[in-house]
């Protein structure tokens, strides 16, 4: 079975992150699975609305470290960046259902969808810097807007997780539930925009993005080359290396 599940009906195409004995951690095929996926999905005249989830313990760990390393996002034309700006670009309305950890761009991807929809378990962190890395998918821009500066350097420079309270108190979510009931009701809203005529959801979803879509492009390229640099720099090959080894990384030499 397919680690990312694509399921259209009644006019919403469901994203499931299927690969729970991974905590749902993202290979590079999955990435591209994701990007061809949005790429269909934004053709396809059936398709008024696009739904992201896990599974009620866990939305994604993030990275699948080991194919990280073994695969790294060469250029900017790599699986994740077209997922990237897939998202960053989508025109038509975007929800999450988010149970668990969402972890990386588990979270970043967040502030590119339109509905967040948290279960009370979820747990978010962006813990880029603790990999000797930088931000992605142009949340050093995306995450100060919405949470402040004070908040956003706490959560991108510790990179420790924030519960679901917390994201529901500073717009990132828009509504807590239990995790039970959490992808129902993502569904139930996203049947609601799909009632709606297509037209009015993207020419809203436009107006209102259009005055950070080029910034958010130009931000998303250049955290890219950023990011692809700092992958081979002493920080994050210690830190990953520390991963893999099962223990604290050590950067008191860096």
């Amino acid at each position: 079975m397919s680690d990312i599940l694509v399921h259209t009906e009644a006019g919403v195409c469901t994203l499931t992150f299927n690969r729970p004995d991974k905590k749902n951690s993202i290979t590079t095929a999955m990435y591209g699975a994701l990007a061809d996926a949005l790429q269909a999905a934004e053709a396809d005249a059936a398709v008024r609305c696009v739904v992201f989830q896990g599974v009620e313990t866990v939305f994604t760990a993030g990275n699948d470290i080991g194919d990280f390393l073994n695969n790294p996002p060469a250029t900017l034309d790599s699986p994740v960046f077209r997922f990237l700006r897939g998202i960053a670009q989508f025109p038509k309305p975007v929800i999450a259902a988010v149970c668990g950890p969402a972890v990386g761009i588990g979270t970043t991807l967040l502030f590119h969808c339109d509905l967040v929809y948290a279960g009370d378990n979820a747990a978010f962190s962006m813990p880029f810097v603790n990999l000797g890395l930088c931000p992605e998918a142009a949340s050093s821009v995306l995450v100060p807007q919405m949470l402040g500066y004070h908040r956003a350097a706490e959560a991108l420079l510790l990179g420790e997780p924030f519960m679901a309270e917390a994201a529901l108190e500073v717009g990132l979510v828009n509504r807590v539930l239990p995790p039970t009931e959490t992808a129902g009701y993502a569904q139930s809203v996203a049947r609601k925009l799909a009632a709606k005529p297509i037209s009015s959801l993207i020419e809203t979803k436009r107006l209102m993005k259009k005055g950070q879509s080029q910034q958010v492009m130009a931000t998303m390229a250049e955290e890219g080359q950023s990011f692809g640099r700092m992958l081979s720099e002493p920080a994050a090959r210690e830190a990953f290396t520390a991963f893999m080894e099962r223990r604290k990384p050590d950067f008191s030499q860096l």
